[in-house]
């Protein structure tokens, strides 16, 4: 045992060795990759344990008073505030909006905690503000609390937003990461890496014939859409933000105790995005997400689901990625152009911080 692994804390952790190797926090556990899911899963989910979070969906579904609920919260640290296609205002809300639709749920309520630091511009904030306050709108949730604190210059990097919202249950829908199945169809709702690559080409001043733009939107229309289709052919949905599709990918196919395999040729990605990874070499299966769902659907179905997408705005682009299958279980493989399989694992921590 190393000698950071005697530090205060450790001994009472579930399975300490592999945080061990990280006494104190790096920007990877905030990646959505496999330092992050360590935390959760050997410091957080043993101290909180219970029903509700063990299943580690997107949001925590629960009944109480005879209501079956779903409820989400997130925190917001994106940079630059403000980006093609949004900014952190837009963020705040249509991701947790997101959160609470992929787990079968009508999202109803949210509440927003702010954290300004001190001499942040208030026409920003104003900004930042009004950009909720349109998302909320178009997305017909509430804002209906809040908080607000102020920290010292040079604390806060400007403004951090947290939000958590609740919404009800779907009576004839039950999804959820530990459900898909093998022979599933995977789908996915439009092109891949739009977000992580609006939010690069802002900070590397990278400039292309056409402007990349976060794909940043509320998903609970279109997903209501796909429910009211095909109903319980749908097992599970997530959508793949932080660590992008191949994390959210390689979830599932964890969760469900099944493999994951890809076809590489038929994810939909744009080629300016594409471009934009080459130059930085970036894998755009790993870079996030904010407007785009992934479905586990039962295979006759498949056809009407990509159908329904494509109808809906938000949906256009959506394709037939792949399928569950009961070989190489817990791993997501992937076929490519050249015909070759090739393991897509969880990255260790992030390729891009501060995307969400």
């Amino acid at each position: 045992m190393t000698e950071n692994s005697k530090a205060p804390g450790f001994s009472n952790w579930s399975c300490p060795l592999p945080l061990a190797d990280y006494p104190t926090i790096v920007m990877g556990h905030g990646g959505g990759g496999k330092l992050g899911n360590e935390l959760v899963e050997h410091l957080f989910l043993p101290a909180f344990r219970n029903p509700a979070l063990e299943n580690l969906g997107d949001a925590a579904v629960f009944e109480t008073a005879g209501a079956r609920l779903a409820m989400s919260t997130d925190s917001f640290v994106v940079q630059p505030l403000f980006f093609p296609g949004g900014s952190i205002g837009d963020l705040a809300v249509n991701g947790t909006v997101n959160d609470l639709a992929v787990s079968g749920a009508e999202p109803k309520f949210l509440s927003a905690s702010f954290i300004l630091e001190e001499g942040f511009p208030l026409s920003q904030l104003a900004a930042i503000v009004g950009a909720m306050a349109k998302a909320a709108a178009t997305a017909r949730v509430q804002i209906v609390t809040g908080d607000t604190k102020v920290v010292e210059r040079g604390h806060g990097d400007g403004c951090y937003i947290t939000t958590a919202g609740v919404g009800v249950l779907r009576s004839n829908t039950a999804v959820g990461p530990k459900r898909a199945k093998s022979g599933d169809a995977v789908i996915v709702s439009g092109t891949i890496g739009d977000h992580g690559m609006a939010i690069m080409s802002v900070r590397e001043g990278l400039e292309f014939e056409s402007q990349i733009r976060s794909d940043c939107a509320a998903l609970n229309g279109m997903i209501a859409e796909v429910l009211d289709g095909v109903g319980a052919a749908v097992h599970a949905m997530r959508d793949p933000t932080r660590g992008g599709l191949a994390s959210t990918l390689n979830e599932i196919a964890c969760s469900s105790d099944v493999g994951v395999a890809l076809d590489e040729a038929s994810i939909p990605v744009r080629p300016e995005v594409q471009s934009a990874c080459e130059l930085l070499g970036l894998d755009p299966i790993y870079v996030a997400n904010e407007g785009k769902a992934v479905f586990f659907v039962a295979p006759e179905a498949a056809e009407r689901v990509v159908e329904i997408l494509r109808a809906h705005p938000l949906g256009k682009d959506a394709a037939r990625i792949g399928h569950v299958t009961a070989e190489h279980k817990r791993m997501l493989v992937a076929r490519t152009a050249l015909g070759a399989n090739r393991v897509i694992p969880t990255m260790i921590g992030e390729q891009l911080p501060r995307i969400c």
